[in-house]
């Protein structure tokens, strides 16, 4: 790492590194649970288009294996991981305003709140700058 890099990285994690980790590590959790469900779902009941089926657990498991590593990422202190992160909070938010527009409030608001705090925190500048690490400055290589 350079000196110049050194000098602008904070010595410890944010308060927001956390969170957006955590978010988005629960959000992988719970996309890995849903390929699962799939799978049972798929083996135990008949697909009307077996190939369909395929392709959901398929996109399913890519989901949750792309989102477990913005959430090691995000925690490293990886650049590329904000953008990353704020897209699927906006999808999350996305879903969630209809959930809660359609009566599924408990539902909705499990969607919402943690998207919220996550996009919240990707733009502070704690965050942003504990965030400007890259693989060429010696924090490890992308999981991805």
């Amino acid at each position: 790492m350079t000196e110049k890099a050194a000098v602008l990285l904070p010595a410890r994690r944010p308060l927001g590194i956390y969170v957006v980790a955590g978010v988005v590590a629960l959000e992988a959790l719970a996309l890995a649970a849903a390929t699962v469900w799939a799978i049972v779902s798929a083996i135990s009941t008949p697909q009307v288009s077996i190939a369909s089926g395929v392709f959901l657990i398929v996109l399913l498991a890519a989901m949750a294996a792309a989102m477990s590593a913005v959430a090691v990422n995000a925690f490293k202190g990886m650049r590329w991981t904000r953008s990353a992160a704020f897209v699927w909070q906006l999808l999350m938010v996305a879903l969630a305003v209809p959930a809660l527009m359609e009566g599924f409030t408990v539902l909705g608001l499990v969607m919402l709140l943690p998207a919220v705090a996550a996009a919240y925190y990707l733009f502070t500048p704690t965050v942003v700058a504990f965030t400007q690490r890259t693989a060429a400055d010696g924090a490890g290589t992308a999981v991805l």
